[in-house]
């Protein structure tokens, strides 16, 4: 079950948000089959990227999280205020959802075949055999680091190192101020550097030491 909490005070009108999204998202919200699936169609490449960014492009699980996600983000439109945009919203979801099931899954015992948490996956045909187990290596060690820190500071290391958020598109879209959010985000940051600096073989895996 996500929880998804937004602020209490009165939300803006579509037409002051600037969103485009914004009035389909209502309608949608309001029950209308057709918006749901023009909505589905706008928004769900967008969620399906986040939900590979999070588990890897080749997650046995992928479709079902991507269904969980966007039942999540439908039921979720009712309680929408739109203080952020739809699209950002939407990603949110997705992310919350892959970290949820990354959790529930145990993906650490299969990260190695199935994680691109941080950045995308490398061209393994093009790459020599030494390389891709190198790069499957990385991959492995850096989503087991992300596993070890708060859930909310992974959330934004992943929505903005990942995925390209600002700072203060990930306030709006997780109703936080923008200073909580960029002391996650240096909490995370600090946590991984200091992770990766206290044990040499990370360190010389990540290529953190010369």
């Amino acid at each position: 079950m996500l929880k998804l909490v937004h602020g209490s005070d009165a939300a803006p009108s579509p037409g002051e948000t600037g969103d485009e999204l914004a009035l389909l998202a209502r309608r949608a919200g309001a029950g209308e089959p057709a918006a749901v699936a023009d909505l589905v169609r706008a928004v769900g490449p967008a969620m399906c990227r986040s939900v590979a960014r999070v588990l890897g492009p080749g997650a046995g699980d992928l479709d079902d999280v991507m269904q969980e996600a966007l039942e999540g983000f439908l039921d979720a439109l009712p309680s929408f205020r739109y203080e952020c945009r739809v699209l950002h919203f939407a990603c949110r979801v997705a992310v919350l959802s892959a970290l949820l099931d990354r959790r529930r899954a145990g993906l650490r015992a299969r990260v190695a075949q199935q994680s691109d948490a941080v950045a995308d996956a490398p061209d393994m045909e093009a790459a020599s055999p030494a390389e891709a187990a190198m790069a499957s290596q990385r991959r492995a060690a850096l989503v087991a680091l992300l596993d070890e820190l708060p859930p909310v500071q992974t959330e934004v290391l992943i929505l903005h190192c990942a995925l390209g958020f600002t700072i203060a598109e990930i306030a709006a879209s997780t109703g936080r101020p923008v200073e909580t959010v960029r002391s996650r985000l240096r909490l995370a940051k600090e946590a991984l550097r200091d992770r990766i600096d206290a044990s040499r073989n990370l360190a010389d895996l990540l290529g953190r030491r010369s």
